[in-house]
């Protein structure tokens, strides 16, 4: 992947795949520009499937004349439809045409109830870490990533696999760079709110729960790439000197890598999930 050159005046890159949901797409993006203290220092890349014809109408008609009211620079990309099993490569072409020097994985379905959350992001524009917004999930994972640029382009994507969130949220954790900020967003997925409950959510196909299918979250190929990927990382971050002895005691199996992922499971939703022995 070659990135494109950073833009100084972009902060944040929004990076949104919408499908059949005109009136979230708008909801979701008014909650995060009108939240935002500086939004035209905001980007927002949005990915449509072509076959979504009354989506990308609403985007012209409704969406971008607000944005350009708001002084958003925005992109919108027409993907030949991919399906939610590769919402990676939607979120991966997003961030290849980005600018800015972060990057943010949004949903149609979000909603941003913070004040000033972009000033919270931009407080971090000295660190290298994974930003990790407050849900109703109450989920120890990064439901939301928020990711600095050069991540992107030390791996080459976002995430080589479907599941976006889990896939940074794991490497972050393995290093210890995640960072929770007093951000929150509620996220109205159907089975924690009782809205959206249509057929974008409905027929969501999931590569998690059976590690003997090479595809799986946790088949031990991608185990060991995660593995690889926080390698990279942290070989970055080792001259810059960042501390990752919580990493390297990892490697040794003399602490538990996850232990402070786990401190932050509410609700034993990892229990659901089991973290595989690491495999390097």
């Amino acid at each position: 992947m070659s990135l494109l050159e950073q833009n100084p005046n972009i902060d944040i890159s929004v990076l949104l795949p919408v499908r059949e949901r005109p009136g979230p797409m708008e909801d979701c993006l008014r909650t995060l520009i009108d939240n935002a203290s500086a939004p035209e220092r905001i980007e927002v890349l949005i990915a449509f499937d072509d076959d979504d014809t009354d989506t990308i109408e609403y985007f012209v008609d409704v969406v971008a004349p607000y944005l350009d009211s708001k002084k958003v620079t925005y992109t919108a990309m027409q993907f030949k439809r991919l399906g939610y099993i590769r919402l990676n490569e939607y979120l991966n072409k997003l961030a290849e045409n980005s600018q800015g020097a972060w990057m943010f994985f949004w949903n149609d379905d979000a909603v941003m109830t913070t004040a000033g959350w972009d000033d919270v992001i931009r407080s971090h524009n000295d660190q290298f870490a994974l930003l990790r917004a407050e849900t109703n999930h109450e989920h120890p994972y990064a439901i939301f990533p928020i990711l600095p640029r050069k991540w992107v382009e030390i791996t080459g994507h976002l995430s080589p696999h479907q599941i976006n969130d889990a896939w940074t949220s794991q490497i972050g954790w393995m290093l210890d760079i995640v960072v929770t900020i007093p951000v929150m967003i509620e996220h109205q997925r159907y089975d924690l709110t009782g809205m959206n409950g249509d057929d974008v959510f409905k027929n969501r196909p999931m590569l998690e729960g059976n590690p003997n299918n090479p595809r799986d979250f946790n088949h031990v190929t991608w185990r060991k790439r995660r593995m690889q990927e926080a390698m990279m990382i942290g070989n970055y971050l080792a001259p810059l000197g960042y501390d990752l002895t919580h990493f390297r005691l990892g490697l040794d199996n003399k602490i538990d890598i996850w232990e402070k992922m786990a401190a932050l499971d509410k609700k034993g939703l990892m229990k659901q999930w089991k973290i595989h022995e690491l495999d390097h």
